[in-house]
């Protein structure tokens, strides 16, 4: 099996906070040169995963000469593990905050899944320099707008277990890509997973698109037609530029084969800066 975090170059690794979040901080040689001129990019990963998801994305952005920061939220990757049990969304929320900070300037944020709603919830009240959605969790307004055909059941254990992935290729991974995220899925918390979902009981999490003024972009995968829709009402509720990626998956636009569409779109887009 490929580990594609043994292949990322050099850079500085902190904790930071009371819960030690570890962040991971990458400069390639063109930074240097062109950092005072942009903002940096602050990566946030989805639930179950942690900073080593962005490793296919993270030399691509060194290379166009982006300072990047990556965390982990707590109890998540190498950061200090704690009681998932009593993590909330709003927890998470908090953690985010703590690196914003850390980054010195509003960064350029980038939010895998959950990393997503949580950086759209963020961007309420926090000040960014621009938004990066990958087929993020979606909104209360999104699923109004186009609900799911079956509501999900309501989780009620403490802790939700990593998700069971079978050693087999999907439509844009293979087997060495699914067994690299195996290798690494960890428990999540079952308190803060509940608030991004829609069932009978939990309507998700609702945001307020007139309080976001950064540019935002919405890349998402892509296999039906209601995909396509919330992805496009996704981008026309944040005023965002859509880039939906047909015949890709959920994980495939991360560690996936054509991975690297996905990161041409972001480095595109990002180029305006």
């Amino acid at each position: 099996m490929k580990d594609y975090t043994k292949e990322l170059p050099a850079h500085t690794e902190v904790y930071i906070g009371e819960n030690d979040l570890f962040l991971e901080i990458f400069e390639g040689e063109n930074v240097q040169q062109t950092v005072q001129y942009k903002p940096p990019l602050l990566l946030i990963h989805g639930a179950f995963t942690g900073s080593w998801m962005w490793s296919k994305y993270l030399p691509h952005f060194i290379e166009e000469g982006w300072k990047c920061y990556v965390m982990n939220m707590r109890s998540h990757y190498k950061s200090r593990q704690l009681d998932l049990t009593r993590v909330t969304f709003e927890d998470y929320l908090d953690d985010i905050k703590e690196v914003i900070a850390e980054c010195g300037v509003p960064p350029i944020v980038i939010g895998f899944s959950m990393g997503g709603i949580l950086s759209q919830k963020l961007a309420e009240t926090i000040e960014m320099a621009g938004l990066v959605l990958i087929d993020s969790v979606i909104s209360r307004e999104v699923f109004e707008a186009v609900p799911y055909s079956e509501l999900e059941q309501i989780m009620t254990e403490c802790i939700m277990p990593a998700p069971v992935r079978e050693r087999i290729a999907s439509v844009d991974e293979t087997v060495e890509d699914v067994v690299f995220q195996i290798k690494y899925l960890a428990m999540e918390s079952s308190r803060a997973f509940n608030a991004l979902k829609f069932t009978a009981e939990s309507k998700g999490i609702s945001i307020d698109s007139s309080s976001i003024s950064c540019p935002c972009l919405v890349v998402k995968a892509v296999n039906n037609d209601g995909d396509d829709r919330r992805g496009r009402v996704a981008a026309e509720h944040l005023r965002a530029e859509y880039r939906g990626l047909w015949h890709t998956t959920h994980t495939g636009l991360l560690v996936g084969q054509r991975y690297r569409e996905a990161v041409d779109e972001i480095i595109d887009w990002l180029a305006r800066f």
